[in-house]
């Protein structure tokens, strides 16, 4: 056979057109796809070939393909599907014959209506055949002709179904106060005038008088009581619904005894009128208690249960009590082919199936969204048929829970009306109420939802997809309704030995992760069969498994966990866990050492993908034995090499593009050094990230990769020190400053410095304390001090020889102009004073000093005052040692010595004075000068400024080496050694600039 069935797949990113040939797709085909349809609505995500085989089998059955429940097939999520079918066939369920006798049965039961319309139901019949018409299906002709047949078919044999329940508050005849009431009763079906043709006398007339007596019921006689209960039901027929009226007569049965009997039951004055009374009426004549007359189609629904008044026949007792009445208008020898044919619950349940289908389709928010309340029209037709057919409430429970439970199977729609039905059929339940077919069928009803359920659980992935709204709702609604049905006394007293449902549902899901698996695995099949592909092929499948492990864990555990105890994580992570290990195992098994980069990038992907599926199971509540990705990592030994490489090669590379792009400018307002060191801080951390990443679990191994990580790292650190250096000898080149080349020197050094402040941290941030502790029992830890300590000690050292000699070469640049001062200073005319004399040297130091104090970090620019006091202590004894004695000669060097030994040591915030008391300081100190020019003790500069001004004098100490965060200014402005008070000058480092 071959079928034709054009689809529409909307994929995205790209659409496609495929035709399916059902018959024929299922050979050499590995994904196709197929679809269901809500009425208009479209149900996307359709299956790969599990659902086509399902489909084509179906299709074979001769079944109808429009209208099948989308979890019938194993859906496919990516796929948005629209058959191309424009007009909505009903007839899937039943054969076209089926169909028209059950068309004709609904006719007929419109077209022999009974009793007033209810006020929620359809008056009109022509309303309710252009309903049928369409729930059926049918067009005009189809319809006049079977609506033509109906006509011409035998009326039913009208019945009205009568039960008498009780009485309250009616007269006692009786001498003792009480009666012995009874009941007549029938049906009126033609005018029978009375004599008298007064209205009021023939509603009063007795059943006696009005109605045959072989049609005339009786109920028991209730002795003693003014409240009887009889609960009898009479069927009552006729005829003509237009004049049929129903009668009632209550009468106090009178047996006929003696005045002696009568006197032993007197118990007041009233009796005693009794017995007078009774005595003047014909003996064995019964009392009238009251009467109720009821016209059948202007009084009565097709169902009514009240208290109805007893009407009086004369106006001596108007109020005669009330009488609890039951009436249900029904059919009997109905002509219809079903009716003759099948059972009555059978047919009514046929029909509800049919019209609950229309009524799910033609719901607006599609079948899922439809939470069982029929239109009126639909209660309507249904309400006729099961009163007209005397179905009790009870065989209409089973009826509904038949029709709902198949229409599930094949319309979804919310299951929370099955659990209605649970409940009714649990509150009903009486075995013996069913015939034996009757339970075969409950029972059958029972197994195949619960077959049915358990198939949807075993696929929940596809049928309830979180991307589809209220599917969770779904989900926890259907465990909710199959653990009631199995908590049912009915489920177990029919399906015999019960089912354990847990067991079965772990089953299904167990098998469902495996389809499930074995379902992505050959969708995400590479086309082209690679290494590379394969890797990559394999990252993808763990990246779903993944995906569909955190939402068991996250959403979906917690729906079976509280209603079958059932840890959904659980058996899906350990099924999945299995078949990942078999599959990636027998995937990898022609991975050699000899792999692409390609290959090897796909690998740390899947590596990490399996890292992360590992960690999982530390949500599992408990396991037995080892899991199979246990030691996975030995799968990626060949692999680690590659992977350690190519991260050294990324940071290498981006740590020469950050060189060659660098400026040497600041980089930032509070920042002393520049754009390079910020990308080297991320090649580090990258490298950092991919051993937290590796996480290898073998210590010794483990050890090996940190080794491989330090080398790698320091081999980086040397490498820039060296270009940054070529960076700014090569932008001297281009730019002749003094100024910005000194500017370049700071960047580089602050830049080295930085880098080392990096290197420091790499022990903390590759957590060697961590690996020190777990590699305790195989490596030594004189060895991990030698290998791993020595090698980054030894780069720190390499690093600060770097910064020493950029250092220097920025002091040399200064000792030129110191040693050009003081040499100027030491050959000035004797007769300036002292302080003009040192005046160029502090200027010179201003412009100097400041302009590196600003550039500098602290550090740096300390080391940079070490090597300038030492070659400035140099220059004065030189100068010293060349000059003849005298007293004003002395007097100057004197003074510019003490001016910047205080400009040195910045009150702690530069130099330390022991740094700065040096064996040549001491000895310039102590030199004794002749003559009495040397005329003030040496006395301490800051002693000097406070006795000037003690809080200029903090705060211009502090500001000299940045202590307030502020620029810096040289402690000068009060009287020096040398007794002028004017030798002091404001700080060279920028005393006016912070003004």
């Amino acid at each position: 056979m071959r079928f034709n069935w054009k689809l529409i797949f909307q994929h995205t990113p790209c659409s496609r057109a495929i035709t399916v040939l059902l018959g024929e797709a299922t050979a050499g085909c590995e994904e196709t796809y197929a679809t269901t349809r809500n009425h208009e609505q479209e149900w996307g995500f359709v299956s790969a070939w599990w659902g086509l085989l399902d489909l084509t089998s179906q299709v074979q059955k001769g079944q109808d393909l429009s209208l099948l429940h989308p979890s019938s097939h194993f859906l496919h999520i990516s796929y948005s599907v629209r058959i191309l079918e424009p007009k909505m066939d009903l007839s899937h369920r039943f054969s076209k014959r089926e169909l028209t006798l059950l068309y004709e049965e609904v006719l007929y039961t419109i077209w022999h209506r009974l009793g007033k319309p209810e006020h929620h139901h359809v008056m009109d019949s022509q309303e309710l055949y252009a309903y049928v018409q369409k729930a059926f299906g049918m067009d005009e002709e189809e319809h006049s002709v079977i609506m033509q047949q109906v006509k011409e078919l035998e009326s039913p044999i009208f019945c009205l179904k009568a039960t008498v329940k009780e009485a309250k508050g009616i007269l006692g005849k009786d001498v003792s106060g009480f009666s012995d009431p009874y009941c007549l009763l029938g049906i009126k079906t033609k005018s029978q005038e009375l004599a008298n043709p007064d209205h009021k006398k023939r509603m009063k007339a007795v059943v006696k008088d009005l109605i045959p007596e072989d049609q005339i019921h009786r109920t028991q006689v209730i002795s003693q009581t003014l409240s009887p209960v009889w609960n009898e039901t009479f069927i009552l027929e006729f005829e003509d619904m237009e004049t049929a009226s129903f009668h009632l007569d209550m009468w106090d049965s009178d047996m006929v005894e003696s005045v002696r009997h009568k006197l032993g039951e007197l118990t007041d004055l009233h009796g005693l009128k009794r017995i007078f009374k009774d005595a003047r009426k014909d003996k064995g004549q019964d009392d009238f208690l009251g009467n109720v007359v009821l016209h059948l189609k202007q009084d009565l629904h097709c169902w009514n249960d009240r208290w109805y008044q007893l009407e009086p026949r004369t106006e001596t007792y108007p109020n005669r009590g009330q009488c609890h009445l039951q009436f249900l208008l029904t059919h009997k020898k109905r002509a219809t082919t079903s009716s003759r044919t099948q059972p009555s619950y059978t047919v009514h349940r046929h029909l509800l199936q049919q019209l609950v289908s229309y009524e799910i389709l033609q719901h607006q928010a599609g079948s899922i969204a439809w939470d069982g309340e029929l239109s009126r029209h639909a209660s309507t037709v249904l309400h006729l048929h099961a009163t007209q057919k005397d179905l009790s409430d009870f065989h209409q429970v089973i009826v509904r829970w038949l029709a709902y439970s198949k229409l599930y199977q094949s319309l979804e729609f919310n299951s929370n009306c099955l659990l209605h039905q649970i409940t009714s059929i649990e509150y009903q339940w009486v075995q013996e109420r069913l015939r034996p077919e009757q339970k075969a069928e409950v029972a059958e009803s029972f197994q195949s939802l619960l077959t049915y359920g358990v198939s949807l659980i075993r696929r929940y992935r596809i049928i309830f997809p979180l991307s589809v709204p209220r599917s969770t709702e779904r989900l926890q609604s259907l465990l909710r309704v199959l653990v009631q049905m199995c908590k049912m006394k009915a489920f177990h007293e029919l399906c015999t030995p019960s089912p354990n449902l847990p067991n079965m549902v772990s089953t299904a899901l167990k098998s469902g992760t495996t389809e499930w698996f074995h379902m992505k695995k050959q969708h995400l099949k590479p086309m082209v069969k690679s290494m590379e592909e394969n890797g990559k092929a394999l990252s993808r499948l763990l990246l779903e498994v993944l995906g569909d492990l955190q939402q068991c864990q996250k959403i979906w555990n917690r729906f079976f966990i509280s209603t079958l105890k059932l840890n959904l994580f659980s058996i899906a992570y350990l099924e999945l866990e299995r078949l990942v290990a078999e599959h990636v195992q027998d995937q990898l098994r022609e991975v050699n050492s000899s792999m692409s980069k390609p290959t090897a990038e796909s690998l740390f992907q899947l590596y990490m993908n399996l890292q992360e599926l590992y960690r999982m199971k530390d949500f599992l509540p408990k396991r037995d034995g080892p899991l199979a990705l246990n030691n996975f990592h030995q799968w990626f030994k060949e692999g680690v090499p590659q992977w350690l490489q190519k991260a050294y090669t990324i940071a290498l590379k981006r740590a020469q593009r950050a060189v060659q792009m660098d400026q040497l400018t600041p980089f930032g307002e509070h920042n002393k050094h520049s754009t390079s060191t910020v990308d080297l801080s991320t090649c580090y951390a990258q490298i950092v990230k991919t051993w937290q990443q590796l996480n290898w679990p073998d210590p010794e191994e483990a050890f090996m990769i940190m080794v491989k990580l330090v080398e790698d790292i320091c081999r980086i650190a040397l490498m820039y020190c060296r270009l940054i250096k070529g960076r700014a000898e090569a932008l001297s080149l281009h730019k002749q400053n003094e100024g910005e080349e000194a500017n370049r020197l700071c960047i580089v050094v602050n830049n080295i410095k930085q880098l080392r402040l990096l290197i420091l941290k790499l022990p903390s941030q590759l957590d060697w304390v961590q690996l020190e502790q777990r590699t305790g029992a195989v490596i030594d830890r004189q060895q991990i001090q030698h290998t791993l300590h020595k090698q980054l000690d030894s780069t720190i050292s390499c690093l600060d020889h770097e910064v020493q000699e950029v250092v220097q070469t920025l002091a040399t640049k200064l000792e030129k102009g110191i040693a050009r001062h003081i040499q100027e200073l030491s050959s000035s005319n004797n007769t300036r004073e002292p302080e003009d004399s040192v005046m160029p040297l502090m200027k010179f130091l201003e412009s100097e000093l400041q302009y590196l104090n600003e550039h500098l970090v602290q550090e740096n620019f300390k080391s940079l005052l070490i090597l300038l006091w030492h070659h400035t202590l140099a220059v004065l004894s030189a100068a010293m040692g060349q000059q003849v004695p005298s007293a004003q000669c002395y007097k100057k060097l004197h003074c510019a010595l003490k001016s910047l030994e205080l400009c040195f040591h910045a009150e702690g915030c530069g130099l330390p004075l022991e740094m700065l008391h040096t064996a040549v300081f001491q000895v310039q100190v102590a030199g004794d000068p002749p003559g009495p020019l040397l005329c003030h003790q040496p006395q301490t500069h800051p002693e000097i400024l406070q006795q000037q001004d003690p809080a200029a004098a903090g705060r211009q100490l502090g500001e000299v080496w940045g202590c307030d965060h502020q620029s810096s200014v040289l402690p000068f402005g009060a009287e020096t050694p040398c007794g002028s008070a004017q030798c002091c000058q404001p700080h060279p480092f920028g005393l006016q600039r912070l003004q």
